[in-house]
């Protein structure tokens, strides 16, 4: 299929975005006005609200691409005659590997080790020949399951269905996810966040998950409920939790989890801005060649389930 120059507008268009602007270049489009454009990489993720007023009366665009994999504030404004595609997947290694950080924190004690002032006595264990949940089935747990390999671990994926997962040595529906708890070390949260996955940790979970087991959730604050969390975390139902996102987000100052001696909390930065610009960069440059031979896009959007 002979390759068009795809007409692509980034937005806003600042110097902050050119490594954008660049990737339409090195994708064999060409950057153009909205007016005259048939697709989008909206560039900033804190401006969400101002993409309809973009798009309105714009038949033309026919292509929206959305910066981030988990695209909850977007989701409004999804309509049927676009394609709309997110970063799904791009990111997906350097999350995967914070956590497992976080889980081998957990697992080996440094949410003592660290607070401490004075020598203290020896804990943890393993995840060596462990078992581990993860929630969720798409490109982080498929990173998970490769890191893993090398732990020896036995793995259970929770998904939307029971469909297997490769690697995995079984796979659980999200209906059935109280089953996929007892007997796991670490327990990983790495799946979209919508209606129906929120507070997808809530009492019920946390009580039949072990007592030494480490909840991790690098997904969105919005799946585990707090509270209940707190109740746990303070009843020694669950060894501990690793946070990398919350509810709310950011964590206030003074907000108990900061203090909560079995909980460490990371702002946020499983996929910092210098991980993820090039993976994003490479990603949007792969789509505007696709784009421009009319071929599928990576990481399309299904816009009735809302990721």
């Amino acid at each position: 299929m002979t390759n068009q120059s795809a007409a692509v507008a980034v937005v806003p268009k600042s110097g902050r975005y050119e490594s954008l602007e660049v990737a339409v270049v090195d994708g064999g489009g060409h950057l153009a006005s909205v007016e005259n454009a048939t697709g989008l990489v909206w560039a900033d993720p804190h401006r969400p609200d101002e993409l309809p007023e973009v798009l309105a009366d714009r038949p033309n665009i026919s292509w929206v691409a959305l910066p981030f994999a988990g695209i909850e504030p977007y989701v409004p404004y999804l309509d049927a005659e676009r394609v709309w595609t997110c970063a799904r997947g791009v990111y997906a290694r350097p999350v995967a590997e914070h956590a497992i950080m976080l889980g081998l924190a957990g697992l080996l004690g440094m949410a003592t080790f660290a607070r401490a002032s004075a020598w203290s006595a020896p804990e943890g264990s393993n995840l060596v020949d462990g078992k581990v949940t993860i929630f969720g089935a798409g490109g982080i747990t498929e990173e998970l399951v490769g890191l893993l390999r090398g732990f020896n671990c036995e793995i259970t994926v929770v998904r939307r269905s029971a469909e297997p997962f490769s690697g995995a040595a079984r796979t659980v529906s999200f209906a059935d996810r109280a089953t996929a708890l007892p007997g796991a070390d670490l327990v990983i949260l790495a799946l979209a966040l919508t209606p129906d996955t929120h507070h997808a940790i809530d009492d019920a979970e946390l009580s039949a998950m072990e007592q030494h087991a480490w909840l991790v959730n690098v997904a969105r604050g919005g799946h585990v409920n707090a509270e209940a969390l707190m109740s746990a975390l303070d009843g020694g139902q669950i060894g501990g939790a690793c946070l990398d996102v919350t509810d709310p987000e950011p964590l206030p100052a003074g907000h108990p989890l900061w203090s909560h001696p079995r909980v460490m909390i990371t702002p946020h930065v499983g996929n910092t801005p210098e991980m993820g610009v090039p993976l994003l960069a490479a990603h949007i440059s792969d789509n505007v060649s696709r784009f421009g031979r009319g071929e599928p896009l990576a990481g399309v959007i299904d816009v009735d389930a809302g990721y």
